[in-house]
Formats: C-alpha cells, sequence, structure tokens
C-alpha cells in the first residue's frame, strides 16, 4: 500500500527501513525523518504523516531501546514540566 503518494513510499518499504535501522543500530531512535533519510527521500507536503505514523507504530522493531528509557526519565527527573521552573508563566508568578 501506498502512504506517501509525494515520494510514492509504500508501507513495505517503511517496514524495511526501520528493520535495516534497528538491525544496524539497537540502539538508535526511529523517526519518520531518519526513515524518509534512510530510502534516500525527503517529506514534502505532509498529508501522509498520519498514515506514515500508524505504519510505524505496527512495526515491533519500532520500539525504543529499554537502557534508553531509563535514561529519558532519568533526564526528566519524571517531573513533567519541560524543565520548565514552577511559576514560568506571567500569570502564576503574581501581580506586580
Amino acid at each position: 500500500m501506498i502512504v506517501c503518494h509525494c515520494m510514492n513510499i509504500s508501507d513495505n518499504e517503511i517496514h524495511d527501513a526501520i528493520d535495516w535501522m534497528r538491525a544496524s543500530d539497537p540502539d538508535t531512535i526511529i523517526s519518520p525523518g531518519k526513515i524518509y533519510h534512510a530510502l534516500g527521500k525527503s517529506a514534502d507536503c505532509g498529508g501522509c504523516m498520519p498514515l506514515f505514523l500508524s505504519t510505524m507504530r505496527g512495526n515491533s522493531n519500532l520500539e525504543v531501546p529499554l537502557n534508553l528509557r531509563d535514561h529519558v526519565s532519568e533526564q526528566r527527573g519524571d517531573s513533567g514540566h519541560e524543565g520548565r521552573s514552577k511559576g514560568h508563566r506571567v500569570s502564576e508568578q503574581g501581580a506586580a
């Protein structure tokens, strides 16, 4: 099935690219951009992105490696605030 009509990318090509990237580097983070690059193509209109992402998620090799999952949660500190300090909005700092 064709997923990206602009670049003529099929679901099989997406799965093959994911499998190839995971086999060549088990610790790599796989993104749509890396898949386009691996196929020698680039994104155009972006209309395919929902189907592209859905196709990616259907591949069992897409999962983030366990050792990197631990690293991300350590960096975030599981606070979930994107690195911003509490009260970073003007409305939360009180009236001046």
